[in-house]
């Protein structure tokens, strides 16, 4: 029998300390301004201040510019991973490495706006321990909006729980949320949805949604949608369980066909089998037939990078760490 996962905190952590976690990614001529803000916001709260800019491979001097700041205020500390391995792997290192007993998630762009965090702490010191900002009036493109609600509603039914398309990575957590988050073994990570399967209290709180203040999204329509099969892949079991019943359901179709097959021979009215209708017949099952095991290997290659044990981000560099010193 499989332990239940035990809660162990950081022996670490900071009391009075807000860790804000920010992922950079093609952002460095706005990376000052979130700074900038970000410190007005939290000295609101009455907190400490841990910033960390996470450089996932930024294609850009993001990684100068952090060096720069990190010159300038010692409560920025920045992670350097050895190269892009992705948003969510990004916050990875960024929670990991954080020490406060309030952590903060937000993107660098600041489409997440700095000045509503001292509202989400606010919140989150009601008694909760998970607050989502949802976002009012989306400031993407319709194409985006539209992909983001349908990719939802798609996880919604795939894995039978409510999914909200307004939420996103930005929100506030207490430590005993974040400890448990970096406990979860698996390579494949998805900040929000490891949050809500936690299960703890969570509440929402709408905020206004900004225009992205510098650089392009590195999202093409080739990473959206891998990021979407993966997500799938490793939060919902369903397409596994779809398939069998695809399998049944030709099963029966096909006992159908061999009774009327049966009894078209008793009554004496016996058609020679046409070649459109055999080959027809070939490529639909043997087309079935590849889907399904296209969908069982999906799930084994799940499983082989899980079993493979490697670490899903590197740190090359840091700046500021309370370990190393800047």
């Amino acid at each position: 029998m499989i332990p239940a996962l035990q809660h162990k905190p950081r022996t670490d952590a900071v009391t009075g300390l807000l860790s804000v976690v920010s992922p950079v990614y093609g952002c460095a001529g706005c990376l000052e301004e979130l700074v900038h803000r970000v410190r007005t916001a939290v000295a609101e709260t009455g907190m400490a201040l841990e910033l960390i800019l996470v450089d996932d491979g930024s294609p850009d001097r993001s990684w100068d510019r952090i060096a720069e700041l990190a010159n300038l205020y010692p409560e920025v500390r920045g992670l350097c991973l050895s190269r892009n391995f992705g948003q969510h792997y990004a916050i990875a290192a960024g929670i990991e490495h954080a020490r406060g007993e309030i952590v903060a998630v937000m993107d660098c762009d600041l489409q997440d706006p700095p000045e509503e965090l001292p509202r989400l702490v606010a919140a989150l010191r009601a008694g909760n321990d998970v607050v989502f900002a949802q976002r009012s009036e989306r400031q993407d493109s319709f194409f985006k909006r539209v992909g983001s609600y349908a990719f939802f509603r798609l996880l919604s039914y795939l894995t039978d729980v409510r999914q909200d398309h307004s939420t996103a990575n930005f929100g506030v957590f207490t430590r005993k949320v974040i400890d448990t988050v970096n406990l979860m073994p698996e390579s494949d990570r998805c900040f929000p949805l490891m949050v809500k399967w936690t299960g703890f209290r969570t509440t929402h709180v709408e905020v206004r949604h900004a225009e992205r203040a510098a650089g392009q999204s590195g999202y093409s329509l080739g990473k959206l949608l891998r990021l979407a099969l993966n997500i799938v892949l490793s939060y919902s079991d369903k397409p596994l369980r779809l398939v069998v019943k695809l399998g049944l359901a030709f099963s029966a179709l096909a006992l159908l066909i061999v009774l009327l097959s049966i009894y078209r021979y008793s009554v004496g009215d016996v058609a020679v089998a046409g070649f459109t209708s055999v080959v027809a017949s070939i490529w639909l099952l043997g087309g079935i037939m590849i889907f399904c095991v296209g969908v069982t290997g999906l799930y084994l290659g799940r499983l082989f990078n899980d079993a493979k044990g490697r670490p899903y981000y590197i740190v090359s560099e840091q700046l500021n760490s309370p370990e190393r010193g800047p």
